[in-house]
């Protein structure tokens, strides 16, 4: 694996359902486990883990259809449940019985949805700027109530179909402002300089997803409701469509490890107004034909990860939430030394 940071080793892993790569960086004490978000990879991870205090395992799972990781179908009508069972196999063939989870983006679902199913496993849970827990798109109010019946607007047929031309052709180029690496600097981060040295790594990380139907970004079907398409069951976007993800069921969990939220204040992708919502650019103007915010409202996707976690604090849960200003997509790229302290902070308390 050419974009191993000095102090980070690969594993492949043979677990029960998928063969998994597997980054590490040792250590004798409990473990860490990082689950990476959407077109991305563990790789993303490499500098997080490096400056976790010495007495802490640091792992990191590529998902199915990511990073080096063996690609698998899909089942978006399990909702993000493929990804979720993937990560307890590798903890079981890897012999961790517990472990404190820290999942970025679409990862924060999978870390979510493996607390709903397997919540004697978590000692900790790091949610980074997380997809709601009622998925992304096609839901309003901070209880996540459904716009419609069908998902409209959200899963697989929502994907700009030049970028995933262009993660299929492994396209490196800044050519356009759908190219992997103009995505990484416009919605990834809010300080793509700052980038420069890491820039290439991101960039081939987010080039390892798997494309298709079956996995990025999946399947649509037609919808009577605007924008004339729903999401379809196969594949990575419609796993997080509301009628297959709701994590939302976290704030009843029996067992309550402690949850650290972290987002940045300058979030373009999970935010109340977020650029990658259809309802939200109907309203700007950008997707015409946008039928009203009494029919297709924007999503208000940190009030609802909010709401949630005030219901698991209210029922005895220890949360913290941590908004850093001037952080993007990526607060643990973007304000690396704050996101490490609150992150090891966070670790310390719940292993005291």
């Amino acid at each position: 694996m050419s974009d191993l940071f000095p102090g980070i080793t690969a594993h492949r892993v043979a677990s029960s359902r998928y063969a998994a790569n597997v980054l590490e960086r040792a250590g004798d004490g409990e473990v860490v486990v990082f689950i990476h978000g959407n077109v991305s990879s563990s790789v993303f991870y490499q500098p997080t883990m490096l400056a976790l205090p010495r007495d802490y395992r640091a792992l990191a799972i590529d998902l199915r259809g990511f990073g080096e990781s063996e690609t698998l179908p899909v089942d978006a009508t399990r909702g993000l449940r493929d990804f979720s069972d993937d990560v307890v196999s590798v903890l079981d063939a890897l012999d961790v019985e517990r472990a404190h989870v820290v999942g970025w983006s679409m990862g924060g679902g999978v870390a979510m949805q493996l607390l709903l199913d397997a919540p004697e496993r978590v000692l900790s849970l790091t949610l980074e700027a997380p997809v709601s827990p009622y998925g992304f798109g096609g839901t309003h109010g901070a209880d996540g109530t459904r716009n419609d019946d069908d998902g409209a607007g959200t899963g697989g047929g929502g994907a700009n179909p030049d970028f995933v031309a262009r993660l299929r052709a492994g396209d490196l180029t800044e050519e356009a402002p759908t190219s992997p690496r103009s995505v990484l600097r416009s919605a990834y981060v809010a300080h793509p300089d700052a980038q420069a040295e890491h820039e290439d790594a991101w960039v081939r990380s987010m080039l390892t997803t798997a494309t298709g139907d079956d996995n990025y970004p999946g399947d649509s079907v037609a919808s009577a409701n605007w924008p004339g398409f729903a999401a379809g069951r196969r594949g990575v976007l419609n796993t997080m469509a509301p009628q297959h993800f709701d994590a939302s069921g976290i704030a009843n969990s029996p067992h309550r490890p402690p949850i650290l939220w972290v987002h940045g204040d300058a979030d373009v992708i999970v935010s109340d107004t977020s650029l990658f919502d259809l309802n939200h650019l109907g309203a700007l103007g950008v997707i015409p034909g946008w039928p009203g915010a009494d029919v297709a409202p924007a999503q208000p996707m940190k009030q609802q990860t909010r709401a949630v976690l005030a219901r698991y604090a209210a029922a005895g849960g220890v949360v913290r939430e941590v908004e850093i200003a001037g952080a993007g997509h990526a607060p643990h790229l973007d304000d690396a030394s704050r996101f490490d302290a609150e992150l090891a902070a966070h670790l310390a308390a719940a292993s005291a």
